[in-house]
């Protein structure tokens, strides 16, 4: 079994430094011009994915659909578990104002958002999840940055989570009991060519 976690594309918010949560924002043109980009490295590679699933978000479901349309692959219905953390009051907010106004550490106070913890056990749970449903098969999972970097440090403690960029591709294939990671973090398909093509022909 396999599972290709992707960031969505970029938005006016996230170009913006503000901190989205659960706001519903779509992506802008450079958004959809990344989701395209990783689109084709995928037609490119040599996994081969069954299905897409992304959280109900606008910003997460159309970069699932731009990669699915290409790739040719059902788009499953939305699941709440992959909805970015919640982050309240704070939402809409720069991420310098917050450093500002919280410290530091803002993200790990109680300032209303969802708390990490559960923000990882729903993670996990959504993983677990597909294990039962889809044992077999190979998944592309379009989610957020703050889900997917507690799902990290949660199913790899040992290991320093970086900045989970925009379109950001990792995928994980179960080997026994655990997850090993074959991509980490990675936006190679963002620096090949910006002009929204891999190729000039």
């Amino acid at each position: 079994m396999r599972i290709g976690l992707i960031r969505h594309g970029l938005t006016d918010w996230n170009a913006a430094g503000r901190i989205q949560g659960q706001s519903d924002i779509p992506l802008n043109d450079e958004g959809r011009a990344q989701a395209a980009r990783l689109a084709e490295r995928l037609t490119e590679e040599s996994y081969a994915w069954d299905f897409a699933i992304s959280s109900g978000l606008l910003r997460a479901q159309e970069t699932a659909g731009i990669i699915a349309a290409r790739l040719r692959l059902p788009v499953l219905e939305a699941d709440v578990r992959l909805t970015e953390r919640g982050f309240g009051p704070l939402e809409g907010m720069r991420i310098s104002e917050l450093i500002e106004q919280y410290g530091e550490d803002w993200s790990t106070q109680d300032n209303g958002q969802e708390q990490l913890q559960e923000l990882g056990a729903r993670a996990l749970a959504f993983m677990a999840d597909l294990e039962v449903k889809y044992p077999d098969q190979n998944i592309l999972v379009v989610t957020h940055g703050g889900l997917l970097a507690q799902l990290y440090a949660t199913l790899y403690a040992d290991r320093q989570v970086e900045r989970i960029g925009n379109l950001s591709l990792t995928v994980l294939e179960k080997n026994g009991g655990l997850w090993e990671s074959l991509v980490y973090n990675c936006t190679k398909h963002l620096s090949v060519e910006q002009s929204g093509n891999l190729h000039h022909s």
